[in-house]
């Protein structure tokens, strides 16, 4: 089925996604602890700001304020019964910046993890889960998002239990998951176990891939490991700003934007098509990013230790998928939370 991604996905080749929003809502005065999506409604004004920011830098798309826009997560605010309205007036607000962007742009509705564990493991059922999903994603199509975005995810259960609330809402999707625990997620799935699940979901995603984790070199390495399996997806890397560094009573990321424009070309020559910017990604960074895509020709998937040479060290010595454990290589400082 035809729709606004998968165009600008055949007719640009690549596209750019946009950065962070914990991190640029943060600069703009959110304090910690806080809902940012109350500020769907309470700041609009900010919001329209956050998009404008991603796509004043180049973006071609951008994720809305939505990331913790379930029953769950907003339950812990008193605001469950909200999940649908703070999801529609994002995606609204997402609307009027993309249709006034003089160009196309399209809106991808952010949907994060509920926080709670599935079963057998934790207490959260399927259905539970599928019916979030569900109204996040109902309240993002009705608010005019032309795709939805599954991000940050670590347990396969509850990404099959997000495709299914994506059918159920009838919206197109993006699938990521966050690879931070040695070369897996912290539920234990690795870069090859991802695309299996992947292409054997009933709603498949248009696209998927990682985002967060730790460092931009363990995401490309992941993004080698979706490549190494030939899959047909595309396949999307979204990756931090470099390292998180604890300064002053706050969260710093230390990547450069020459090095997220060196990420972003080298995410290109991993096999990503979907090349975006996670916690620590700001304008500034998504501007250097679009012009190095743009003046950068593709190369050839790069080694490992050429990674490591533009990026930095890996946090573990394996990527998960050769199944020598979760042991990690040694590093200095704190260790992201």
């Amino acid at each position: 089925m035809s729709n606004l991604f998968t165009e600008m996905l055949a007719e640009k080749g690549v596209l750019l996604a946009d950065g962070a929003t914990g991190t640029n809502l943060f600069n703009m005065g959110l304090m910690s602890g806080d809902a940012p999506e109350l500020w769907n409604t309470d700041h609009p004004e900010k919001i329209l700001t956050l998009y404008r920011g991603a796509v004043n830098a180049g973006s071609d798309l951008f994720l809305t304020n939505t990331f913790g826009a379930n029953a769950s997560r907003l339950k812990l605010h008193n605001a469950q019964s909200r999940a649908h309205e703070l999801s529609r007036v994002a995606a609204e607000l997402g609307r009027e910046v993309a249709d006034t962007a003089g160009r196309k742009v399209i809106v991808a509705g952010s949907v994060g993890p509920t926080g709670e564990i599935m079963e057998p493991v934790g207490t959260l059922s399927h259905a539970s889960a599928v019916e979030m999903f569900h109204e996040t994603a109902d309240g993002l199509k009705t608010g005019g998002a032309d795709i939805g975005w599954l991000e940050t995810i670590s347990a396969p259960e509850e990404y099959r239990a997000a495709a299914e609330g994506f059918a159920l809402a009838g919206l197109p999707w993006v699938g990521t998951m966050s690879f931070d625990t040695a070369g897996r997620t912290m539920m234990g799935m690795t870069s090859a176990g991802m695309v299996d699940m992947v292409h054997d979901l009933d709603n498949q995603p248009l696209a998927y891939g990682a985002n967060c984790g730790t460092g931009a070199s363990d995401l490309l390495r992941t993004v080698l490991g979706f490549s190494a399996k030939n899959a047909t997806l595309p396949i999307v890397a979204k990756g931090n700003a470099g390292i998180p560094k604890y300064h002053e009573g706050h969260i710093h990321y230390d990547g450069t934007p020459e090095l997220m424009a060196k990420y972003a070309v080298m995410a290109r020559n991993c096999g990503a098509q979907v090349i975006g910017g996670c916690c620590g990604t700001m304008p500034v960074h998504l501007e250097k990013m679009r012009e190095a895509l743009d003046t950068t020709a593709k190369g050839a998937a790069p080694e490992l230790e050429e990674i490591k040479a533009a990026l930095g060290a890996f946090s573990s010595d394996s990527d998960g998928t050769d199944g020598a454990g979760p042991t990690r290589a040694p590093r200095k400082g704190r260790r992201r939370r």
